[in-house]
């Protein structure tokens, strides 16, 4: 019931309802300052939250980054750690001559490009740990004594997973050829041996930058880590690959079955096998263990599409990034389901315009071995201090299963051949220990100058190492990948 007019209940109630109306009002104009200073309190919160998580969680990570200039200013403060290998032998380390800290190599070229440099930019682990080397987790009395003396502390040691006897082992097998070794554990992907010829010498490095940088060293490629970044036709080796493709298109594999007259032509390409050697009638076992080229050539031919051999060679991490944090180049494969048929023959057999890193070939075996899984590649075990206490652990990682652990299964009865009674059995057939692997020849010019492949894992049933090995120009010598992987197996297994 509404009051009558010009009543005190009327008066009252006309000025409660103009109050409401002055503070709906107020609301209205103010509603903009109260979400400007609400959205400032929540920029502030959100900005102190982030310093907190920086300061926690990343700040060690920018300042590790191998592009902060700060790490130069830490060299002033700390005595640079030393690298060591998981059996203990010293790889590098700092010393004082003539009152001045220098960085000593003991192993010379042995380990060059895996450890790498600290001069000129720096490279391998003495690049990719340089805040760690720079880092002192000295006790704090210790800390203080350094202080109060003037002195540097002393650096963290990095731990390597690379073991000294079998990276030792491979770069004396290797000769005066260019080339790399790789050793893997397939089930870790810690990274046991890493090789690359043309070496240098660490601890000659001004020499070394000086002679590049003249006209005539302006090409040299001693600094190339050809372990990672050597791209190479992967030859033979590639027909694990082609192999692959043919069971995951052919249910009954033991179905397959070829005339190998030595010689044949498809798509008027002719593929010779090595020596003109007749191989008969081959199943697919077989023709890995000659490694029939013909055979394979008829494979890509006839067996399988190149849709799908684009596919599984992506599934192998082709065209794509390497998971390994040290950098590797990336592998190529350009056929697809478009291509010219006239190309398929001599790409099928890993000659072409097919192109792979002994990194990458290494971690495809590992994959075979490890039941179709790949295991990210590293090569730090773990961070030390001066002491001998541990400051950080690394662990294995997991990258994907990149074949499923029937195709890995497959492919590891097939590759027992090339040791049994193949190309690999005049070394392997009568190892104290059983070899899976697959040997490759690649051509890389008209002249017949060709590299050596080897690549395989020992033990199958509980798979020790991968030995990944490509031998720069085989054909003058005769040294091939499987004479330098067989001295790796022998100096594992001692």
């Amino acid at each position: 019931m509404q009051p009558l007019p010009g009543t005190p209940e009327a008066e009252l109630q006309e000025f409660l309802d103009h109050k409401e109306k002055r503070e709906q009002k107020n609301k209205r104009k103010n509603r903009p300052i109260v979400i400007l200073t609400y959205s400032f309190v929540l920029l502030f919160l959100c900005m102190f939250g982030y310093i907190i998580y920086f300061v926690a969680a990343e700040s060690e990570k920018v300042v590790a980054n191998t592009a902060n200039r700060r790490q130069d200013a830490m060299a002033d403060l700390v005595k640079r750690g030393s690298i060591v290998s998981s059996d203990g032998a010293v790889l590098a380390e700092s010393v004082m001559k003539d009152g001045k800290e220098v960085r000593q190599y003991p192993y010379g070229e042995t380990f060059a490009h895996v450890i790498g440099y600290n001069e000129y930019g720096r490279s391998g682990i003495e690049l990719s740990m340089n805040f760690q080397l720079l880092t002192s987790h000295e006790n704090i009395m210790t800390q203080v004594k350094d202080d109060l003396a003037g002195r540097k502390k002393d650096g963290d040691t990095i731990v390597t997973t690379l073991n000294s006897k079998l990276q030792t082992a491979a770069y004396k097998a290797m000769k005066k050829h260019n080339g790399a070794v790789v050793v893997l554990e397939p089930d870790t992907g810690r990274i046991l041996a890493m090789v690359s010829k043309p070496g240098f010498d660490p601890n000659e490095i001004d020499q070394v930058w000086e002679e590049i940088h003249t006209e005539e060293g302006e090409k040299s490629t001693v600094l190339l880590n050809r372990a990672t970044n050597g791209l190479y036709a992967p030859g033979s080796t590639f027909k694990v690959v082609t192999a692959l493709e043919y069971i995951r298109e052919h249910k009954n594999i033991s179905e397959y079955h070829y005339d190998c007259d030595g010689e044949d032509s498809f798509a008027n390409v002719k593929i010779i096998c090595y020596n003109h050697k007749s191989h008969g009638n081959v199943d697919l076992e077989h023709s890995i263990g000659y490694s029939c080229n013909t055979s394979f050539a008829n494979i890509g031919m006839n067996e399988i599409n190149m849709a799908g051999l684009r596919k599984t060679t992506e599934d192998l991490l082709f065209n794509k990034e390497i998971p390994y944090d040290g950098g590797c180049s990336k592998s190529s494969f350009v056929l697809d389901g478009t291509s010219s048929r006239e190309k398929i023959p001599q790409t099928v057999i890993g000659q072409g315009d097919t192109q792979i890193t002994p990194m990458h070939n290494a971690m495809i075996m590992s994959a075979i071995a490890n039941g179709g899984v790949l295991m990210k590649p590293y090569l730090v075990d773990s961070i030390k201090n001066t002491a001998g206490s541990e400051i950080r652990k690394y662990d294995s990682s997991t990258v994907s299963s990149i074949m499923s652990a029937d195709e890995a299964r497959k492919l590891s009865e097939l590759l027992k051949a090339p040791a049994e009674y193949g190309t690999s059995s005049w070394k392997f057939s009568n190892y104290r220990h059983k070899i899976v692997g697959k040997t490759g020849t690649a051509e890389y010019d008209s002249a017949g100058h060709c590299n050596s492949w080897f690549v395989g894992y020992s033990n199958p049933e509980d798979p020790d190492i991968v030995v990944s090995v490509v031998i720069e120009d085989s054909d003058k010598d005769g040294l091939t990948g499987v004479e330098v992987a067989g001295a790796v197996f022998e100096a594992y297994y001692p």
